[in-house]
């Protein structure tokens, strides 16, 4: 048996051991933001208060370049107010829809920064779209720990494991914490589908392998999506679903549709979409851990556009 088929069977084994012992079971809060349909996450162990916040944003305006902290600051409230330490500041990936504002959250409440190790990949393509040079790391040193396929790690007494789920991107992991998945952009809810699989690095084929190795464990467990978009008929934001839900409902993957027919849908749906509006400021700030480039010689950030490079 591979190592993905030993990190799945793992995935599962905990995952059971969860849904049959509650205090083997996160507590977990969900943050929407809707400026960009993202769902942050506190996942927190009950019976010790350590935590971690998983997906975190960092409030943009396009138009003037500022930045602020609104949405990091309720999250802070949430973990003040329960009295949580946070571990862990865990990134799904590097977005390209939003800035994470993690090393905000890190300066004023600690935690380790982590995302796959894969990251390096995504580094190297965007750091040459950017033309980032070679003060720019692309070894993944922006962040304190790594995650690799199948790797295990705690949030208090919880169990967690960390699964390589690329196809998105190139660097993409789902974390699952007790019984609950976290599994970033690799899939939305039933009615919206799956996510793109176009950006540099990204896969369709591998995308579809991702989502079925998600899909191959029990069909209880929770899923915590990254995003919703709200599809057509739908009247309210929701952003938790289960495996077996997905394996029924799911309009792009449900049980039946075959890797072939996915890649074929995906690409051409694909091909008609627009660039995320917050791609250029996002990717160029996430891969370097959700911090701004250096400052210049005036002490002012800079965001670069590529122009005609993509």
């Amino acid at each position: 048996m591979n190592r993905a088929d030993d990190a799945v069977q793992e995935a599962n084994a905990q995952i059971i051991r969860a849904q049959q012992n509650k205090a083997l079971r996160p507590s977990i809060a969900g943050f929407f933001d809707e400026a960009t349909n993202t769902v942050s996450y506190v996942v927190h162990d009950p019976a010790t208060n350590e935590a971690a916040i998983i997906d975190s944003v960092l409030d943009y305006e396009a138009a003037s370049g500022r930045t602020s902290h609104g949405s990091a600051d309720i999250i802070i409230e949430y973990v003040n107010t329960h009295n949580l330490k946070v571990t862990w500041l865990i990134e799904t990936h590097a977005h390209a829809d939003h800035i994470s504002a993690a090393p905000y959250l890190q300066e004023r409440l600690g935690g380790k920064l982590s995302i796959g190790k894969d990251i390096i990949r995504v580094q190297d393509v965007f750091g040459k779209l950017f033309n980032a040079g070679t003060d720019f790391e692309r070894d993944g040193s922006q962040f304190d720990h790594l995650f690799v396929d199948g790797e295990r790690f705690k949030v208090g007494s919880l169990e967690g494991i960390a699964l390589h789920v690329p196809g998105h991107t190139p660097a993409d992991m789902a974390f699952i914490i007790g019984d609950a998945a976290f599994v970033g952009d690799t899939i939305f809810m039933p009615d919206f589908g799956t996510a793109r699989a176009d950006f540099p690095g990204g896969d369709a084929r591998q995308l579809f392998q991702s989502i079925r190795r998600l899909l191959s464990l029990p069909d209880a467990t929770r899923l915590f999506l990254c995003h919703d978009y709200k599809a057509p008929g739908r009247d309210d934001y929701a952003w938790e679903t289960t495996v077996g839900q997905q394996r029924r409902e799911n309009v792009h993957v449900k049980d039946g549709v075959t890797e072939q027919e996915f890649v074929d849908m995906r690409t051409t749906r694909d091909a008609a979409l627009a660039m995320p509006n917050l791609i250029m400021p996002s990717v160029q700030v996430n891969i370097r851990g959700g911090r701004l480039p250096e400052p210049e010689d005036n002490g002012v950030s800079y965001i670069k556009i590529p122009v005609n490079a993509v």
